[in-house]
């Protein structure tokens, strides 16, 4: 899949989510209405269908992350680790699924040893 053209702010990624959904509704429409006349002539061109509903599934996918995209931000996810890919939240130090820093010089503080108990008499 392509990068998006050039959407920067949220106001973009909304706008270009409503025309994304108005283009995805609109082949979907015209994929099913091709489909009803091809049926009662009882002559299907599967060619035509694939390419109509190629086009749609690259509509589908690029409004698929628009919204994730803005579902993100949105959440205030701001990142993904260099090191496993987890996305992580504006201010966070580690990654909270492989504890990789995500700012350099951060270093983890030494977990506190549990105190052990004497072993109990035989």
């Amino acid at each position: 899949m392509s990068a998006l053209p050039g959407p920067t702010s949220l106001d973009d990624l909304r706008r270009r989510r409503g025309e994304l959904a108005r283009r995805v509704a609109a082949l979907t429409f015209d994929l099913g209405g091709l489909t009803y006349e091809m049926a009662t002539r009882d002559h299907y061109r599967l060619d035509v269908l694939s390419r109509r509903a190629a086009e749609l599934q690259v509509a589908d996918a690029e409004l698929g992350e628009v919204e994730r995209l803005l579902a993100a931000s949105e959440d205030g996810v701001v990142g993904a680790c260099r090191s496993c890919g987890a996305v992580h939240s504006r201010g966070a130090t580690f990654c909270w699924q492989c504890g990789q820093a995500l700012v350099t010089g951060a270093v983890a503080a030494e977990a506190p040893v549990a105190p052990t108990e004497p072993a109990a008499p035989a």
